[in-house]
């Protein structure tokens, strides 16, 4: 039984999808739902340079969690909305067990064969970490 939903949102299509599909399990089951955009610092910057680019990320990020609310706004669902800041697999994977998540829900990126290979994938890293059931949505 479904009771806690994590989904992954970083605004792509694929997690437009991933948001349908948690939103409509969350109802069947009537599940309480967390919604979280993961805003990631830039690798190589100087102080000055990351905060201003982590504070336009953060715009960036609660206006889709905007959007989002609206989308969700006639339903019956406890739902919660979060940005958090640092590496995506990371972040996914603390906020589940924070919440004692039953299921993440994500999109899958469409990043080639050598892609993957070279950077991994974000859903790659939380399949193999995450402590609970992983759906990835296409």
């Amino acid at each position: 039984m479904l009771s806690r939903i994590l989904v992954a949102h970083d605004g792509s299509d694929p997690a437009n999808k991933a948001f349908a599909f948690a939103l409509d399990l969350a109802q069947k089951y009537q599940a309480e739902m967390w919604v979280l955009t993961v805003a990631r610092p830039p690798d190589f910057a100087e102080d000055v340079e990351t905060e201003a680019i982590l504070e336009g990320s953060r715009k960036y990020h609660h206006r889709l969690l905007a959007q989002l609310k609206q989308q969700s706004a006639g339903t019956q669902l406890h739902l919660h909305f979060e940005v958090a800041i640092g590496h995506p697999a990371e972040q996914i994977i603390y906020h589940a067990e924070r919440n004692k998540a039953d299921l993440i829900v994500m999109g899958h990126r469409g990043k080639t064969f050598f892609e993957r290979l070279r950077l991994g994938s974000v859903s790659k890293q939380v399949i193999h970490y995450a402590n609970c059931a992983v759906t990835v949505v296409r």
